[in-house]
C-alpha cells in the first residue's frame, strides 16, 4: 500500500472545518481514502450499506476487475491457471504467493494426500443429524467440529498453526463432503486412496463403494478440478469477509472457516447454483422448452416476481471470466456423458441462447455466470442438488484460509467493528407496568 501524492479533502456545507483525508495506492485498481481518523477529526461516520464503497482491508491475494472482467489470482489471469495448473497447484499459489515448482508441488501434494483421513469419531458426530438434514447444515457442524479434535492447530495467532490448519482443512473437505453424502443417503463411507488426484479421491469417496473398484473418469476428473479452480477465492465477498470479520476475534481458524460455510449456504452467494438447478427444474416441470420463452418474458418483467438465477454478477459488469472456462467444461461434459439431448440440459441451452440474443438482458449485461455452467455440470456428474454448494465450500476453503492467514499477519488487522446509523428511539424512561 503506497501513499499517493493527493489527499482528499472532506467539507462540510454547515460550516464545520473541512477534513483532509490520506490516499493510498494499490498496485492496480481504484484508490482507496483512508477514513481511519474520521470520526476523530469529524464526529462523523460513513454509510455504505453491503460495502459497495469501503476497502476493509489490504490484500495480495485476488484480484477483479468488473468492467473488464478480469480475475486474478497472485496476478496470474484465472483463464491461464484453469488450463496450465491443476488444483492443488492453486492452493499452493494462494497459500504461499508463488506457484510451486516441480519438487515443492509433489511434496505439496504428497502433504495434503497424507492428510485426508478424518477422525474415525467424526462419524458418529454425523449420526447426530437426520440423515435428511441439509448437507451445508452438517459441513457447518463437522468443520467447527473439527476444532475439538485438532487442538495442536486452534491458536489463529500462530502461523504454523494457521499453516497446519489450512492443510488439514484442504486435505478434509473432500472427505467430509463426501462423508455428508454418503451419510444422507444411507451408504458405507469411503476411506480416502492415497493414489488417487485429489479431484479423483473425491469422485472416488462420492460415488465408489467397497463391494468393487471404482475406474476414474479422467473428463470427469478434470471438470471437478477446474471447478474447484474457479471457485477457489474470490476476493473479499461475503463468506471471506465472514471468515475475516469472525477470525478478527481470534477464534479458531476451524471456527471461522465454519462461519464461512454457514455464510457460503446463502441462496445470494454459494446457493446460487442450487437455486439456478431448481429454476431450471420449475421451468421444466411447468411445460419444459416450449415455455423458456414465456419464462424470459417474465423474467423481464419486475413486477412478475420472476427472477433468472444464474445470470448476472454484482461484481463483473462484464462476462465472468470464470463462465466461459466453465461454459467449455459444461460441452465436454454433455459430450463425454452422451447428455446433450437431455431434456433439462436442452433447456438450459436455450435459456442461454435467449440471454445471450435478448436485447433486454444484453444490454443489462446479464451474461450467464459461473453458476449457471457449474451447477449444469454437476449435476451431469451425479451430484445432487442439494450438495452443490458443498463442493463450492471444499473448493472455497483454500480461499478463506489464505485471506485468514493474510489478516493474522498484518500488522494494521484489528478486531472488526462496524459502526452504524442509529434510528431508533432518542433515550427514554421506563415507566411503571400500571402506566404503560
Amino acid at each position: 500500500m503506497k501513499l499517493a501524492d493527493n489527499k482528499a479533502t472532506l467539507s462540510f456545507s454547515n460550516g464545520a472545518p473541512s477534513v483532509e483525508l490520506p490516499v493510498y495506492q494499490g498496485s492496480i485498481g481504484p484508490d482507496v481514502i483512508d477514513i481511519r481518523k474520521l470520526y476523530g477529526q469529524s464526529g462523523s461516520f460513513t454509510y455504505d450499506p453491503g460495502f459497495l464503497s469501503t476497502a476493509a482491508c489490504q490484500s495480495a491475494i485476488t484480484y477483479i476487475d468488473g468492467d473488464k472482467g478480469e480475475l486474478l489470482y497472485r496476478g496470474y489471469p484465472i483463464e491461464q491457471l484453469a488450463k496450465n495448473c491443476n488444483f492443488l497447484e492453486t492452493c499452493y499459489l494462494l497459500l504461499y504467493g508463488e506457484l510451486p515448482n516441480e519438487a515443492q508441488k509433489a511434496e505439496f501434494e504428497n502433504t495434503v494426500t497424507q492428510h485426508t483421513m478424518v477422525n474415525e469419531q467424526m462419524q458418529f458426530f454425523l449420526r447426530g443429524f437426520r440423515r435428511d438434514a441439509h448437507p451445508m447444515a452438517v459441513l457447518t457442524g463437522l468443520v467447527g467440529g473439527m476444532s475439538a479434535f485438532y487442538h495442536d492447530s486452534t491458536d489463529i495467532t500462530n502461523p504454523e498453526h494457521r499453516n497446519i490448519a489450512a492443510i488439514r482443512l484442504i486435505a478434509k473437505m473432500p472427505t467430509l463432503v463426501s462423508m455428508a453424502y454418503k451419510y444422507g443417503v444411507g451408504q458405507p463411507y469411503m476411506y480416502p486412496k492415497n493414489d488417487l488426484s485429489y479431484a479423483g479421491n473425491f469422485m472416488r469417496m462420492m460415488f465408489g463403494n467397497p463391494c468393487e473398484e471404482y475406474k476414474v473418469n479422467p473428463v470427469i476428473e478434470r471438470a471437478l478440478d477446474r471447478i474447484f479452480i474457479l471457485h477457489a477465492d474470490h476476493e473479499q465477498n461475503a463468506s471471506t469477509s465472514t471468515v475475516r470479520l469472525c477470525g478478527s476475534s481470534g477464534t479458531n481458524p476451524f471456527a471461522a472457516i465454519s462461519a464461512g460455510v454457514a455464510c457460503l449456504w446463502g441462496p445470494a452467494h454459494g446457493g446460487a447454483n442450487e437455486a439456478c438447478l431448481n429454476m431450471l427444474e420449475d421451468i421444466q416441470a411447468n411445460g419444459g422448452i416450449a415455455k423458456v420463452g414465456e419464462f424470459m418474458e417474465k423474467a423481464k418483467d419486475k413486477t412478475s416476481g420472476v427472477k433468472l438465477m444464474g445470470f448476472g454478477h454484482r461484481v463483473y459488469k462484464n462476462y465472468d471470466p470464470r463462465a466461459k472456462l466453465m461454459q467449455e467444461t459444461c460441452n465436454e461434459i454433455l459430450q463425454e456423458l452422451g447428455l446433450e439431448k437431455d431434456p433439462l440440459f436442452a433447456l438450459a441451452k436455450q435459456v442461454e441462447k435467449i440471454a445471450l440474443e435478448d436485447d433486454y438482458f444484453v444490454s443489462r449485461k446479464l451474461y450467464p455466470n459461473v453458476d449457471f455452467y457449474s451447477g449444469i455440470v454437476q449435476r451431469a456428474i451425479g451430484i445432487p442438488v442439494n450438495l452443490f454448494t458443498g463442493i463450492f465450500a471444499l473448493a472455497r476453503t483454500v480461499g478463506w484460509i489464505a485471506q485468514l492467514n493474510e489478516q493474522m499477519g498484518d500488522p494494521e488487522y484489528k478486531i472488526g467493528r462496524p459502526r452504524q446509523l442509529y434510528t431508533g428511539a432518542a433515550q427514554r424512561d421506563v415507566q411503571p407496568i400500571g402506566k404503560r
